[in-house]
């Protein structure tokens, strides 16, 4: 049989017809369906779609939370040769145009009434939009604009067109080839505007299969789909995995929920970016903050012995039997509890992508028993290039190469990647195509990165943020920044330092961890600004960028690089501000120039600076906040290294 992702559904709906292949959580309790009634929906939606006048080669948006008919209906698009391209649910119908227009969408998938009215405002400017599919129907009863659809009328109508042209939609089926282009993923567009990443059947589901050979996935894993279905790590994880490995992906009932849904399903596999595990941490930081001194001081005691053998046990490495009797104390009453809390418990492989993950933040969770690696990838190869073995994991690397993955480092530093996970093209863009992969077939992947003896490789920094300071030392930024993040008082940082005689930060506080901290302080406050200004608060950043300093004088090269001055941010980086992108990566040019006042004042020795930034609110409304900032200085340290 194909490997194409429809040829894999109809595998499942015959040899397990009955295993359930999707839950999900509605008004309190699990709905699920089986692999017979999922591949009977896909078949519905696919001809409901064709009954609409939908044609082979034609691209279907999809705006929408992780639901059961948003996964369906990847397949459906698929099964008549049609391309999927999903959209991140929270871009307001400005961010969603570009799209639009670029993928020359006429058909569209949404959730629910507010994506539908996101839609409506698109189609005024994008008026080739003729049909709207949406999915909950609620409030939308009295809607009459031309061209919607209710997924339930959708499946009734392709119910009709099946029975009226039996075997078309298996002739149509039969046609999609492993080479066929399964998904275009939009780029963030970090530096400029976004670029259609065309993927097959065949890269995806081959990438899905070099994960399931090295961890072992089989249909009785369980998954939680939570991330943004226009990110590549869901849909290789929700998507590719799910319809190569057979397991059940399980769809939360909301974004607020998925904690409480997580503790429900208790994942077996669990796939998360770094900046949810930092919110995991901080949850735990500050429930214990709250606990009873004894109750802290058993958490500490336990911490230490898990920060010094935990990994090693994980990794099955010696550890002595003293040693091992007390952590396995500590799992009765710490870290069994914490992964529990977190909703871990049954976690048998874990994985984190999408970002660099500070080597402390990955300490903590292998340190308490969770099998956390690390997966290396891009959107323009899968998420798939590099993936850490068990008992084999390094905190400063990403792995060896995965099955079917060739890696190479240019002679300036820059990975390079071949294989089974590389892009076929980019949409409509053979210039940018022929840019990033060479004549030899190696994709460029904008890092960069060494490989050690062993062949792990090791991410600096994306090539063109590395640069160096006035001193000549070399400048991370993002290695620097996640050392910053792993404190639960400081949720973004962006720092500053290439071609300068020091390096500078922007800290953004985490509003809860320090809002619960400045409470049992005493100390009253009026919101994020006023939160942010505070002396007391500034001089708590000041000790953990102190602590950070401390560790950097400690690496070889790094001395340099240690934070001489930084502002605390009087607002949060936004995606909606256009200062982070949807999957929350910092867009460091545009921030260094929207706040080039507060980097000047930085470097020019100013002790505090006023400035007003405009925002603009969730309902589209736009305003400004204002605030004067305080520059702090930060304790410097000696090179020990």
């Amino acid at each position: 049989m194909k490997t194409t992702f429809p040829h894999l559904m109809l595998r499942h709906a015959a040899e397990r017809p009955d295993a359930a292949a999707l839950r999900e959580k509605e008004y309190g309790i699990w709905q699920t369906w089986s692999w017979r009634q999922a591949a009977s929906e896909v078949r519905q939606m696919a001809c409901g779609l064709l009954a609409l006048g939908f044609e082979r080669g034609q691209n279907l948006a999809f705006v929408s939370d992780n639901r059961p008919h948003l996964y369906l209906g990847f397949v459906a698009v698929q099964s008549v040769g049609g391309v999927p391209i999903p959209l991140y649910q929270d871009a307001v119908a400005s961010e969603m145009n570009f799209v639009m227009k670029d993928a020359e969408i006429q058909f569209a998938f949404v959730e629910n009434q507010e994506q539908v009215d996101k839609l409506l405002e698109v189609r005024e400017s994008v008026p080739g939009i003729r049909h709207i599919i949406y999915d909950d129907p609620r409030g939308l009863r009295k809607y009459d604009a031309p061209g919607l659809i209710s997924t339930e009328d959708l499946m009734k109508k392709g119910a009709e067109w099946d029975r009226a042209h039996p075997g078309e939609w298996d002739k149509l089926v039969d046609r999609i080839e492993p080479s066929d282009v399964s998904v275009i993923l939009y780029t963030s567009g970090t530096t400029g505007t976004p670029k259609g990443v065309c993927q097959t059947h065949a890269s995806f589901a081959g990438s899905a299969q070099g994960a399931i050979e090295v961890d072992n996935l089989n249909p009785n894993d369980n998954v939680i789909s939570y991330l943004p279905p226009a990110w590549v790590g869901d849909h290789l994880f929700s998507v590719a995995q799910w319809l190569t490995a057979g397991f059940t992906i399980n769809c939360p009932e909301s974004a607020a929920t998925v904690n409480i849904d997580l503790r429900e399903i208790g994942p077996t596999y669990y796939f998360a970016p770094p900046r949810v595990f930092e919110g995991m941490l901080t949850s735990v930081s500050i429930r214990m903050e709250d606990a009873a001194r004894p109750k802290r001081w058993l958490f500490e005691q336990c911490m230490q012995l898990a920060r010094r053998v935990g990994s090693d046990i994980l990794d099955g490495k010696p550890v002595g039997a003293m040693d091992r009797l007390k952590y396995k104390l500590g799992d009765i009453f710490i870290y069994g509890p914490l992964r529990n809390v977190m909703g871990l418990s049954q976690i048998r492989v874990a994985y984190t992508a999408g970002a660099a993950i500070g080597p402390d933040l990955f300490r903590f969770f292998r340190s308490i028993g969770i099998n956390l690696k690390q997966l290396y990838g891009q959107t323009e190869t899968c998420a798939y290039v590099c993936i850490q073995r068990d008992r084999a994991v390094k905190l400063n690397s990403v792995g060896r190469a995965a099955p079917g993955i060739e890696l190479k480092i240019a002679d300036n530093g820059e990975v390079l990647v071949k294989g089974v996970s590389v892009l076929k093209e980019y949409y409509k863009r053979p210039d940018a195509t022929a840019e990033v992969i060479d004549e030899n077939g190696y994709f460029h992947t904008g890092d960069a990165g060494v490989l050690d003896a062993d062949g792990d490789l090791r991410i600096i920094d994306r090539a063109k943020d590395v640069g160096k300071t006035n001193s000549g030392a070399m400048f991370a930024p993002n290695y620097i920044e996640n050392k910053l993040k792993f404190f639960p008082q400081i949720k973004e940082a962006v720092c500053f330092g290439n071609k300068r005689d020091q390096v500078c930060a922007f800290i953004n506080i985490d509003y809860e961890a320090v809002g619960n901290w400045a409470e049992r302080q005493g100390m009253p406050y009026g919101g994020y600004v006023d939160l942010a200004t505070k002396e007391k608060v500034i001089a708590l950043i000041a000790d953990c960028i102190g602590q950070v300093n401390k560790d950097l004088a400690g690496e070889p090269g790094m001395a340099d690089t240690q934070i001489a001055r930084f502002i605390v941010l009087h607002k949060e980086l936004d995606p909606d501000d256009d200062e982070l992108t949807r999957t929350r990566k910092v867009r460091r040019n545009f921030i260094a120039d929207k706040y080039g006042v507060l980097v000047d004042a930085l470097y020019g020795g100013k002790t505090e600076q006023y400035v007003e930034t405009q925002v603009k609110f969730e309902d589209g409304r736009k305003g400004s906040v204002s605030a004067t900032l305080k520059i702090t200085g930060a304790a410097l340290h000696k090179a020990s290294a």
